[in-house]
């Protein structure tokens, strides 16, 4: 029987992963966990430290578990404003995973990467599968890195590793987590409650985002999807939509006509400047059939209407 667990449940994505693997899968057989006290969570919660080995080997022990979700991670502003922290979580806590699933106590891995990989040298537009790769930030300095050493696992030693390379994800249910595409997710919570935002990007940079119902339907087919239609071991790239400020302000205000934006670039805007605009993801396409379902017209419809 799967037995799934997922670390790091209490970010941006992993509330919303647990709640969809356990329509999938049933409640009983997804664990969540996360460094933080849980006491209102529904179905089985762990707090924990993936850093801390032992207690993690315990965890898997204890609820029998073969298939593990690794999404604890410091993102890219907040890694920037502490660099030794942001590539010692990033970094050990897959090593901690690679080693349990080389070792065979668990069969699966799932390990999220980002856009945060590609740099300054990287085409902007329709960026490829496989281009220069020149990360100018802690956090995209370590995604690379664990982009290759996921495939050199998968290589040396057969440990069934996947993973995405996510845009900017937004989502309703729960609060930005400090990554540099989190004014998407902030600017709906601001534009309901006091009709105005203040922007830390410049009105015209455009970066690649995505829906996160989107996101979770993504991760979860190219987990079920089967091995011999996968070519990339490193991260797939992975595309939905891509828009600026001033779009996604422009869609907002067809809903609230009064709201205001205004632009105050600060040091997020050097890690902005450095990403793709838009993303080729045709590989992801064509092995597991992947297809976005939403785009600006419907992530902003269905931002405001959940939020109000």
């Amino acid at each position: 029987m799967k037995k799934i667990l997922v670390i790091g449940s209490k970010g941006q994505i992993g509330g919303e992963l647990v709640e969809e693997l356990r329509k999938v899968y049933g409640q009983e057989n997804v664990i969540s966990s996360d460094i933080k006290e849980d006491n209102n969570t529904n179905g089985i919660y762990e707090k924990l430290d993936v850093l801390n080995k032992e207690d993690l080997f315990s965890v898997i022990k204890k609820h029998a578990v073969n298939e593990i979700y690794l999404l604890a991670a410091l993102l890219s502003a907040t890694a920037e404003k502490n660099p030794a922290f942001g590539w010692k979580l990033n970094m050990e806590s897959l090593f901690n995973i690679l080693d349990l699933a080389k070792e065979k106590q668990i069969t699966k891995v799932y390990w999220p990467s980002s856009i945060a990989v590609f740099g300054p040298t990287t085409p902007k537009i329709n960026t490829p599968q496989y281009t220069i790769m020149e990360p100018s930030t802690v956090y995209g300095i370590s995604k690379l890195a664990g982009e290759r050493w996921c495939e050199y696992y998968y290589n040396k030693y057969n440990v069934d590793v996947r993973s995405l390379r996510y845009p900017g994800l937004i989502g309703w249910k729960s609060m930005p987590g400090g990554g540099t595409t989190d004014y998407a997710v902030d600017i709906f919570h601001q534009a309901i409650k006091t009709k105005q935002y203040e922007c830390f990007l410049s009105e015209n940079t455009t970066l690649p985002m995505m829906y996160m119902e989107d996101a979770i339907r993504a991760t979860i087919e190219l987990m079920q999807a089967n091995p011999t239609c996968l070519s990339i071991r490193s991260s797939y790239n992975l595309a939905g939509m891509s828009f600026n400020p001033k779009e996604i302000s422009t869609e907002i205000k067809k809903f609230i006509p009064d709201f205001n934006i205004i632009y105050k670039p600060d040091y997020r805007q050097q890690i902005a400047d450095s990403w793709p605009q838009s993303i080729d993801d045709k590989e992801a396409k064509n092995d597991w059939n992947w297809k976005p379902n939403y785009n600006l017209e419907k992530l902003t419809q269905t931002m405001i209407k959940n939020l109000s």
